[in-house]
């Protein structure tokens, strides 16, 4: 069964595809090479991170994950999803099935989005490999210091919107 987003990336790629093809056929070919090329391309990824969700899943006991993540974890439960974000591993392909299993087992919206924000926000390997070599220092740490900070401000804020969201008919 396919859900509202499926059905919008559904339309929108067949709205690309007919516009493409509308320009020029080979225009459309060419597109859906790229996409099957991007596609070898993470395929490891993907695959490695939909594993280590499923691991995370029968490892990590529900009631543990609540205990540490969960509704009742308050400032603890931010506290902890900031940290683990902060030096987590893996890129988008391997992180965010992880946070859909968290969240599916129970952890709170604050502190799931302290995690996620913190991830993404906070990426060592990017700060050392790209952005310090290519823009400097000075930049990579005026970045880097509110991208450490904002993550609780983040949950706090996002947890109190997702409530107001989930609670609209």
């Amino acid at each position: 069964m396919m859900d509202v987003n499926t059905w919008i990336l559904l339309a929108l790629t067949l709205g690309a595809l007919v516009f493409a093809y509308a320009r020029s056929p080979s225009l459309a070919g060419d597109g859906l090479l790229a996409g099957g090329r991007l596609l070898r391309g993470v395929a490891p990824e993907l695959l490695l991170g939909f594993a280590l969700a499923g691991l995370v899943d029968v490892l990590i006991p529900s009631a543990t994950l609540v205990r540490w993540l969960g509704a009742e974890s308050g400032a603890r439960g931010i506290l902890i999803g900031w940290i683990v974000g902060l030096v987590i591993p893996g890129g988008p392909y391997v992180f965010f099935p992880v946070a859909a299993t968290l969240f599916r087992q129970g952890a709170a919206p604050a502190a799931l989005l302290t995690l996620i924000t913190a991830k993404t926000l906070v990426s060592p390997i990017r700060m050392l490999t790209y952005e310090a070599p290519v823009l400097g220092w000075p930049l990579t740490f005026a970045r880097l210091v509110p991208g450490v900070l904002l993550p609780p401000l983040v949950g706090l804020l996002g947890g109190a919107l997702y409530r107001w969201f989930a609670n609209r008919p």
